[in-house]
């Protein structure tokens, strides 16, 4: 008799698996992982050229002097709009990767990554208007829509167990896309160039991002099919909850990518130059320890490392009041950077809090075996998205909390408090929904209708 085969059928040319079940030990270990990986490095790819381009507005104002006419006000309102366009589409693509494949879709949103670059290129002068500037800028927003479509694509690749690392991995790829552009305009800056020979550089790289997509990513033929799944994740209410938890962390973590070079500037008296040395710092090692709050979130329940994540922001914006309000500009980098930090571990343990919260509640209904799995991952890629867009929000938020702030006190401090604030919110919320309850079944669900209770206390 011979045995079944573990390769995943395909038909279109190889670009479309029909059968993916990656929970299968022998599947993965013999076809599932190898695909799966060549994946998740080209979905990095696009993702890192994607955010490159939805931060390039955070880098293009730095070059922009008095001779552009611009006040900080400006400047912060037009970063602002950049991250809410960002946050926006988001949800478009999430149900992209369901209309189109995860593949397709890759190819398309990175193609697209080409007309904010080139228009940009084109109006990046003195004397154009703000409005100018402003409506091009919102085209540079479309790059943030690819770390939601690269986020659901990759979490149907990964079985549960793996995907804390995944999509750590994944998403900590892209957001060093931040601080590649700012290192890269460190570049231009120290060379004398000019903000067009920072576009010139990106044009060419976002078309090899679109080509190497074309050329090794795959689409998964069930997820393509399944097209009510964000209507089921938004009916959910968890999916509002960790939405909530994500504007601390990863609106955080892009809020403050926008904003920390205009406050060097705007607080500190930094030059451009001065302010570029010090603002790739912050995103890089926020997006290197992505990964790291995914793996400690696999190894120790994500709710715990995202609860004691949020005491370590509080503390740090702490200093940074301090920092603020006595001008210490070696204090304030220092603990700017550790909260970027521990915005990346906060990314990481609730992007793996998501899968486990949905596959508990399929263990919950009843389900079992495959069943369980499939149910756990549909509604938690379509989540995704959907918790993707409303976290970078809270970008939008940042930045116009800075902006008002340098309005009405000339300084960042009054922005500082309001974030200590909310991260206190976000750590009450933590603890009342995901490890206040840690009985798996309660004397009065069991009388009511014999159901389990959730517990969340290892999610």
């Amino acid at each position: 008799m011979t045995a079944p085969s573990t390769a995943p059928a395909s038909s279109r040319g190889g670009r479309w698996i029909q059968q993916w079940d990656p929970e299968d030990e022998t599947f993965w270990n013999e076809t599932g992982e190898k695909i799966a990986k060549r994946n998740l490095f080209f979905s990095v790819l696009s993702e890192h050229i994607g955010f490159s381009i939805w931060t390039l507005w955070s880098v293009l104002v730095l070059f922009m002097g008095p001779e552009y006419g611009l006040t900080p006000a400006d400047k912060f309102m037009l970063t602002s709009m950049v991250t809410l366009v960002g946050a926006v589409v988001r949800v478009p693509y999430t149900f992209a990767v369901a209309i189109f494949g995860g593949r397709n879709w890759t190819i398309i949103s990175a193609s697209l990554l080409l007309i904010p670059t080139i228009a940009a290129f084109a109006v990046m002068k003195p004397g154009t208007s703000f409005d100018t500037f402003l409506w091009i800028g919102l085209l540079a927003g479309i790059g943030g829509g690819n770390f939601a479509s690269s986020m659901t694509n990759i979490n149907a690749f990964f079985p549960l167990r793996k995907k804390g690392w995944a999509l750590g991995l994944n998403a900590g790829g892209g957001n060093i896309g931040v601080a590649a552009i700012q290192l890269v305009a460190l570049a231009v800056i120290g060379a004398g160039g000019g903000p067009r020979v920072l576009l010139g550089i990106y044009i060419p790289l976002i078309v090899v991002a679109a080509v190497l997509g074309a050329l090794f990513m795959n689409n998964i033929e069930n997820v393509k099919n399944d097209t009510g799944a964000a209507k089921d994740a938004a009916k959910d209410a968890h999916t509002w909850i960790m939405s909530f938890l994500y504007i601390g962390t990863f609106g955080s973590f892009i809020g403050y990518s926008f904003a920390f070079g205009q406050v060097l500037t705007n607080q500190f008296g930094r030059t451009p130059l001065q302010a570029t040395y010090l603002t790739f710092i912050g995103p890089l090692l926020g997006s290197l320890i992505r990964p790291v709050g995914g793996w400690l979130a696999d190894k120790y329940g994500g709710a715990k490392i995202t609860l004691y994540n949020y005491v370590a922001m509080a503390a740090a914006t702490a200093v940074l009041v301090v920092a603020s309000m006595q001008k210490s500009l070696p204090l304030f980098v220092v603990a700017f950077v550790v909260l970027f930090s521990l915005t990346g571990i906060g990314n990481g343990s609730t992007f793996k809090m998501i899968p486990s919260i949905f596959q508990t509640k399929a263990l919950a209904k009843g389900f079992e075996g495959e069943e369980a799995v499939l149910y756990g991952r549909r509604l938690s890629g379509a989540s995704m998205g959907l918790i993707g867009a409303v976290g970078a929000l809270g970008g939008v938020g940042i930045n116009l909390a800075f902006r008002q702030s340098f309005l009405s006190y000339g300084s960042g401090t009054g922005a500082f408090v309001a974030f200590l604030a909310f991260y206190g919110a976000c750590f009450v919320v933590t603890w009342a929904v995901y490890l206040r309850r840690t009985a798996a079944v309660t004397g009065a669900a069991a009388a009511a209708d014999a159901k389990p209770q959730l517990s969340y206390a290892e999610v």
